[in-house]
C-alpha cells in the first residue's frame, strides 16, 4: 500500500499557478460541450452585452488608465483577436506553421489605402478588393510551398512576409518607405462622429469579429474541419484515406488570408498613416503566440489569448521597457508549465500528451512536460 502511495505521489503532477487557471478553463470548457441550447443562448447574449459596454469609461479607467481604452480595443486589442482567428485556421485547424501571416494583413491594408487615395474608390469596395487580394496571394504563396512541411513550411512564409514589408518598402507606386498619408475613412454612416470618435471604429471591428466567428465555427464542423483535423493530426493517413490534403491546406490557407485581408482594411480605415514598417515580422511572432497561449485549435481560447497579448502590454505601460521582458517571462512559464495553453481543445490537448506538438509536424519530436513520450525519454 504504501509502495503504491509513493508511486501515486510521483506521477501525480505538481500543481502550478498556470494549471490552476488552466484546470478552471478546463472545466469552464467541459461545461460548455455539455451546456443545453438555452445556456449557450444566454452566454452569447451576455457576450454580446459585455462587448457592447466594455468601452465604459468606468471599465477603461482600470483596463487602461495610460491610454484611451476605446482606441486600444480597436488596435492593437480588437485587430489582434481578428488576426488571431485567422491565423487559427491555418495553424490551429490545419495544423501549418504560418510565419509571414502579417503579409496579408499588409495586402489587406494597403488595398484600402492604395486604392482610397489615388482612385477615390469607396471604401468597402477596397475592404472587399483587399480581402479578394489577400485569398489570391494566400493561393500564390500556398500552391508551390505547401508541399513542404514542418519548419520548411515555416521558413517559407517567414520569407514572404519580408518580401511583402521590403516589396512595399521600396515599391514608389505605393509611397514606398513614406508610406501612404490621408488613408480615407469608412463613409460616415454615424455622421461625421465615425471620423474623430474611436468608438464607431470598434463597433465596426466588433462586427467583423462576429462574422468571423460564425464563418470560422461553421468550417470547423463542416467537413472541411474535420479534413483540416486529420490533415494535422497524421497527413499521411489523410492522404490514404482519400482526402485531397493538398486542396484542403491550400483552401485553409486562402481562407486564413481572407481573414487577414479583413483584418488589414478594418485597420486602415482607422488609421490615418500607414507604412511598410507598420507589418513587420514581430507582428506575425505577436499573433502566433496569441495563438498558442490562448489554445491553438480553440476559438474561444485564441480570442482570450489574443485579447491578453494586446491588452497587458497597454496596461502595464507604466513600466516602460521593463512590461515586454516582464511579458515575454509570463509568456516563457506559460508555454513551460502549460503548453497546451489556456483553453484548449480536447483534441489538441491529446495530442500534446501524445508529444505531437499540436502544430502539424512543426515540433512533433519534441514531447511537452508531463507527456508520453517524454515519461519515456525519462525512463
Amino acid at each position: 500500500m504504501k509502495g503504491d502511495e509513493v508511486t501515486r505521489e510521483e506521477t501525480t503532477p505538481r500543481r502550478n499557478p498556470f494549471s490552476a487557471i488552466g484546470h478552471g478553463f478546463d472545466l469552464t470548457r467541459d461545461w460548455w460541450e455539455h451546456a443545453k441550447v438555452w445556456q449557450r443562448y444566454l452566454v452569447y447574449i451576455a457576450a454580446i452585452v459585455f462587448a457592447l459596454i466594455l468601452p465604459a469609461p468606468a471599465i477603461g479607467s482600470f483596463m487602461s488608465p495610460g491610454a484611451d481604452w476605446t482606441t486600444v480595443l480597436v488596435y492593437p486589442v480588437g485587430t489582434y483577436i481578428l488576426l488571431a482567428i485567422g491565423l487559427n485556421v491555418v495553424v490551429g485547424q490545419a495544423g501549418l506553421l504560418d510565419l509571414g501571416f502579417v503579409a496579408f494583413f499588409a495586402i489587406g491594408g494597403y488595398n484600402v489605402a492604395f486604392f482610397g487615395t489615388h482612385y477615390g474608390w469607396n471604401y468597402w469596395v477596397t475592404v472587399v478588393l483587399g480581402i479578394a487580394m489577400a485569398a489570391v496571394s494566400g493561393v500564390i504563396l500556398g500552391a508551390p510551398t505547401l508541399r513542404l512541411r514542418g519548419d520548411y513550411l515555416a521558413i517559407v512564409t517567414l520569407g514572404f512576409g519580408e518580401i511583402v514589408r521590403i516589396t512595399a518598402n521600396n515599391s514608389d507606386v505605393i509611397g514606398g518607405a513614406r508610406g501612404i498619408t490621408n488613408v480615407p475613412h469608412p463613409p460616415p454612416i454615424f455622421g461625421e462622429k465615425f471620423l474623430l470618435d474611436p468608438a464607431p471604429y470598434y463597433y465596426l471591428m466588433i462586427a467583423a469579429i462576429a462574422v468571423v466567428i460564425i464563418f470560422s465555427v461553421r468550417l470547423q464542423k463542416s467537413r472541411v474541419g474535420r479534413a483540416w483535423a486529420a490533415i494535422r493530426e497524421d497527413e499521411d493517413a489523410a492522404e490514404l484515406m482519400g482526402v485531397p490534403t493538398f486542396k484542403f491546406k491550400l483552401l485553409a490557407f486562402a481562407i486564413g488570408a481572407m481573414i487577414g485581408g479583413l483584418a488589414g482594411g478594418t485597420y486602415a480605415g482607422k488609421a490615418v498613416f500607414i507604412e511598410p514598417n507598420t507589418f513587420p515580422f514581430i507582428l506575425s511572432a505577436t499573433i502566433l503566440a496569441a495563438v498558442v497561449l490562448g489554445g491553438s485549435g480553440n476559438l474561444p481560447g485564441v480570442i482570450i489569448g489574443a485579447f491578453l497579448i494586446g491588452w497587458l502590454p497597454e496596461r502595464f505601460r507604466d513600466f516602460a521597457e521593463y512590461r515586454i521582458l516582464v511579458f515575454g517571462g509570463v509568456l516563457v512559464l506559460m508555454m513551460a508549465l502549460r503548453p497546451e495553453g489556456l483553453l484548449p481543445s480536447r483534441r489538441r490537448k491529446a495530442e500534446l500528451r501524445e508529444g505531437t506538438g499540436g502544430m502539424g509536424a512543426m515540433g512533433a519530436e519534441v514531447a511537452g512536460p508531463g507527456t508520453e513520450a517524454s515519461t519515456e525519454v525519462a525512463k
